[in-house]
């Protein structure tokens, strides 16, 4: 298994990197500096774990990057990072498949903070039900029942004890598994469903 980190910058290929390192001692770490690369790195160093990815590419328009890796490789997570705001690229970049957005301006603790809660979301991710299931694994369970509850965040993480950037990732992939974009579609899905009858059982 290996990380992949996809960015031209070699200085905030070098912060990523660092970061990772600490987060994973043990991870294959593999820098590109272009997406059109990444399909003969995987050959040669073998099946990502995750991918960390500049939005701005010499090869990639727009959140096409994004979009290349999510069709390649569909099951694996995706932290892009970016020198745009969030509010101007984040809502299209999870759309088209990430799993979390880094502003190239967040410090190093944001930083590693972000990265960890998505590396932790994904340990997570081998107690999930199949998507094709169409069912819903444990923690989107607790999920569904807590946002019913109203409960922000920070309370949701502070009742699981996990960080926030990890609620977000877990959120994010709930939505995306029910097919909607916030909170009032995911209760009205789970309402309509019966989702929300089984996460009080």
């Amino acid at each position: 298994m290996s990380i992949y980190v996809i960015d031209d910058h070699p200085l905030m290929r070098d912060a990523i990197v660092m970061v990772l390192r600490r987060l994973r001692p043990a991870e294959n770490i593999v820098e590109l500096e272009r997406l059109d690369r990444l399909a003969a790195a995987v050959r040669q160093h073998g099946t990502p774990d995750l991918f960390c990815l500049d939005l701005k590419l010499p090869d990639t328009t727009g959140v096409s990057g994004v979009l290349a890796v999510k069709n390649s490789y569909p099951g694996i997570p995706i932290a892009v990072y970016s020198a745009s705001p969030a509010g101007d690229m984040e809502e299209a970049c999870i759309e088209a498949g990430a799993d979390i957005y880094i502003e190239k301006s967040a410090g190093s603790a944001e930083l590693t903070a972000a990265l960890r809660g998505l590396l932790q979301a994904d340990d997570e991710r081998e107690e999930a039900t199949p998507a094709s299931s169409g069912k819903l694994s444990k923690r989107q369970t607790q999920l569904i029942a807590m946002l019913d509850k109203g409960m922000s965040n920070r309370e949701i993480a502070t009742q699981l004890e996990i960080s926030e950037h990890t609620v977000k990732v877990h959120l994010w992939r709930l939505f995306r598994r029910l097919g909607v974009k916030s909170r009032t579609q995911a209760l009205h899905h789970a309402r309509n469903h019966g989702l929300l009858m089984s996460s009080n059982t």
